[in-house]
This record gives structure tokens, C-alpha cells and sequence, in this order.
């Protein structure tokens, strides 16, 4: 069995008990495990260092074998998986969903401060990112949400409906050939979302639950996908 550890990747002969089979009936002689000890170093490391997976693998390689780490078995596929199974793991335990607990609603796997202004009582800001450019998944079929729409970002099927009834113009320049607005304008079709933004708290700073969202086109999306209109009524903000 290959285990994967903070201080490497050991290959071990493993005996699996009968008990293993009771407890986790569709698991059949599994080959591979991750330690809790690496899965939260990885998370920390990618937190606070932008350590991407890849790069941290590597590291583990290196760590076991020096001289020769593409011996080491590559794993690397595995820790994407599991490493973003076990931030969901987390999230709900931190939030008080067990496995005989109710299922989390819109926006209840996020923090949020009571002390922050609520909708319908003071006024937010809002910020955006938009550099933060993702491109459309190879295979979508492939593609599983784990908390689609429970904690800051919105879920896809509201989101979706959200802009098929926003009103989309497009900002003309009076100057020659305007580099900005020639960017926003300019179609991004190898792109799922060009951009990220939020309400947040204007005196904490702690960001609305269910109010993330991802832009679509450019700079132009910002102002008709975050209206102060709809965060004030709570349409986008439930909390």
C-alpha cells in the first residue's frame, strides 16, 4: 500500500483486517491512503504559502528520494481528490453537520459575523478580482460539487438565472482604441469565468454569506451581476 505522510511517500505491505470491508463496503483492498497529518499540511501550505498540489507532490518526491524521485510513486491526481474531500469534511464539521445531521441550506457552510450590517439595515461594499481567470473544465461529465451554493459562492443554477435576466450593455468609449474597454469587450470564449467578486462587510471585512460570485465578461459583469438593489433585499444575500 502506498501511504503518503508530512515526511514522504512509503510503500508498506498492509494486512486489512475483516472489519475494514464491514465498515466501508464499497472500498475493496484499497492502494492508496492519505495520512491526516499531510492532507492538513498541504491545506495550510496552500492557504498561506499558494503552494499549488503539483508543486507540493514534488516536494514529498524529493523528500523521499533525492537522487531519484520519479521513482517515487506519483500521487498526485489522488491528493487534488482527496485533499478537496477532506477541506469539505472539515468545513461541515466545523459547522456543526455530522453524518446523522441535517443537510446544510444556502450559505450555512460560511462564517458569518453578527456584528457585520445586515441586509435591509446598513449598506455593504463591493469588490471584485479580475485577474482571478479560470478556464471551462475539459470534462465536464467529470465535475462534481461537493458544496455547490452552502457557503460563499452562489449556487450555478440561481447564478444562472440571475444573468440570463440581467440587462448586458456594452460601455462605448469616446477615446481611440481604449485598451480597457476594448478588454472588457472583447470575447473570452476559452474562459468559464474571467473574474471573482463579493459583498463584503465595509468595517470587519468579513465577506456575506452566498454572495461570491464568478464573472463571466470581464469588468463590464460587475456592476449587472452585484447590484446594491438586490444585495440590500437579500436576493443575493440570504444571511
Amino acid at each position: 500500500m502506498v501511504i503518503v505522510n508530512k515526511s514522504g511517500v512509503h510503500c508498506l505491505e498492509v494486512r486489512c483486517c475483516e472489519c475494514l470491508n464491514a465498515m466501508s463496503p464499497d472500498i475493496h483492498m484499497p492502494k492508496t491512503v492519505f495520512t491526516f497529518r499531510v492532507l492538513n499540511d498541504f491545506l495550510l501550505d496552500s492557504l498561506e504559502c499558494g503552494t499549488s498540489a503539483m508543486n507540493y507532490y514534488s516536494k514529498l518526491r524529493q523528500m523521499t528520494s533525492s537522487m531519484f524521485p520519479h521513482l517515487v510513486p506519483d500521487r498526485y491526481r489522488e491528493l487534488m481528490r482527496v485533499a478537496r474531500q477532506w477541506r469539505q469534511l472539515k468545513t461541515m464539521k466545523w459547522h456543526g453537520f455530522g453524518h446523522h445531521s441535517d443537510n446544510p441550506s444556502t450559505g450555512e457552510l460560511a462564517l458569518f459575523c453578527p456584528a457585520c450590517p445586515q441586509p435591509g439595515i446598513d449598506s455593504f461594499v463591493m469588490d471584485g478580482n479580475f485577474k482571478a481567470e479560470h478556464l471551462h473544465p475539459i470534462k465536464p461529465f467529470n465535475e462534481v460539487w461537493l458544496s455547490d451554493g452552502l457557503g460563499f459562492m452562489i449556487g450555478k443554477d440561481r447564478y444562472k438565472m440571475h444573468l440570463a435576466e440581467a440587462a448586458d450593455t456594452v460601455e462605448k468609449s469616446s477615446c481611440n482604441n481604449h485598451r480597457a474597454v476594448n478588454q472588457a469587450n472583447a470575447a473570452q470564449h476559452k474562459l468559464e469565468s474571467t473574474g471573482i467578486g463579493g459583498v463584503a462587510c465595509a468595517r470587519h471585512g468579513c465577506f456575506v454569506p452566498h454572495s461570491m460570485v464568478d464573472f463571466q465578461k470581464g469588468k463590464r459583469q460587475a456592476t449587472s451581476t452585484i447590484p446594491h438593489s438586490q444585495v440590500n433585499h437579500g436576493s443575493l444575500a440570504d444571511k
